[in-house]
């Protein structure tokens, strides 16, 4: 997998004085099913109304509709969370991180510091966040140095996105974080400063935990874990998942009355006149909605 990854990196070689990234063309390319704007580098913009419909999501309604679709790993477990019952969503932008190799860490900073870009590794990726970003991080797991930012840095994400982050490695002064109105999801918490990595590709494919994502994604984050959906997918998901509401809101009423058997009203056919009174619900409810 790794090997797709920097082959994907390689093809996105930008012009000397940049971190590697795609150029526009190169984002139009590999994101061809977007249906919605761009952002000026050709980063899919799924629009702001549609951000706030799949707050209302869970990860399983995502799952399902993606896996159907052919897209096998967008979901990544395993993530402790900041602020559990608090959902992330947003606009993916991709970072990858690579240990430090001096040769090439010198060549990184002089390119940087050419471009005016900051010379801390994980500014470079927060200066470039706008509202509704979730920066989404390979660090390459929880080590020692594998760090994106403590409390001050998490603050300077939040107060540009009002969002989050998604770290496939460390956070540092945790207590300090979670006083924050920030949600991250992350490896572990460990005291150590980010040291021996460099940021080698900034909106790029990368891969975090079992999920490979693609700058403009839209990240949900539950209590579940996370999963990045398509921009392409996220008005079916989102459109199938009204459906889902109203199916199980009126399944809940019904078992809570405690009348009714498990299979009576799931996992099998509804009898008529149960089917006559979901079908009206229904159709109430969408009626309700528009």
């Amino acid at each position: 997998m790794k090997k797709i990854l920097i082959a994907a990196l390689l093809l996105a070689l930008p012009a000397p004085g940049q971190v590697f990234r795609f150029t526009r063309e190169q984002m139009l390319h590999y994101t061809p099913l977007n249906p919605f704007e761009r952002f000026p580098d050709g980063r899919p913009k799924v629009p702001d109304s549609l951000l706030e419909k799949v707050k209302g999501l869970s990860i399983e309604e995502a799952w399902g509709l993606l896996r159907a679709k052919g897209y096998q790993f967008q979901y990544a477990g395993d993530f402790k969370i900041l602020h559990p019952g608090k959902k992330l969503v947003g606009r993916a932008v991709t970072a990858q991180y690579l240990p430090l190799r001096p040769d090439l860490g010198k060549v990184l900073d002089a390119d940087a510091k050419a471009a005016g870009m900051p010379s801390g590794a994980n500014q470079k990726v927060i200066d470039l966040l706008r509202p509704d970003d979730v920066p989404v991080i390979d660090l390459m797991g929880a080590a020692p140095g594998h760090n994106f930012g403590g409390d001050n840095l998490h603050a300077a994400i939040y107060g540009a996105t009002r969002t989050g982050a998604v770290v496939d490695g460390t956070i540092r002064d945790v207590e300090g974080i979670y006083e924050l109105p920030t949600q991250v999801y992350f490896k572990e918490g460990h005291p150590a400063a980010v040291a021996g990595v460099s940021v080698v590709g900034i909106n790029i494919p990368v891969k975090v935990g079992g999920a490979i994502v693609l700058p403009g994604d839209v990240v949900l984050g539950d209590r579940t874990g996370v999963i990045f959906i398509p921009p392409h997918l996220v008005q079916e998901i989102v459109d199938q998942a009204e459906l889902t509401h109203i199916h199980d809101e009126w399944t809940k009423q019904k078992f809570l009355t405690g009348k009714y058997k498990s299979s009576e009203l799931y996992g099998g056919p509804l009898s008529p006149e149960n089917k006559k009174e979901y079908d009206d619900y229904v159709k109430k409810r969408l009626a309700e909605k528009k």
